[in-house]
């Protein structure tokens, strides 16, 4: 059973910085790329960030290119997301997902979720 748990997820001031985490069981993490995601609330789910199988290559979304970065350790299965300089824009909840095919990042599994919250 594959499962993604993310964790790291709070409330933050505007300007501040949070670390999310996302472990993942049940897959050959390495054989995946991984993504982050976003849902505010009334808005559909959207792109954050995903990094590829060996970590070589990144993509962000254009709000949040140079203050969010991705990254990965294959030897613990697991996913970060480092984001500073927070905007209250910023508030949602926070997905990973792994991604086994090549090209644009649609997860084949999904994480419960972790809520960001930026306040101003």
């Amino acid at each position: 059973q594959v499962r993604l748990v993310e964790s790291g997820g709070g409330l933050v001031q505007a300007g501040g910085s949070l670390s999310l985490s996302c472990v993942a069981s049940g897959l050959t993490f390495d054989n995946y790329a991984m993504g982050w995601f976003r849902q505010a609330p009334g808005k559909e789910r959207e792109f954050v960030s995903t990094i590829t199988w060996n970590g070589d290559t990144t993509y962000y979304e254009h709000s949040v290119k140079g203050r969010f970065t991705i990254s990965r350790d294959n030897a613990k299965n697991t996913a970060y997301l480092q984001m500073n300089s927070l905007k209250p824009e910023d508030t949602a909840i926070y997905y990973c997902g792994a991604c086994d095919g090549a090209g644009t990042c649609v997860p084949s599994y999904w994480g419960q979720g972790t809520q960001v919250t930026g306040s101003s």
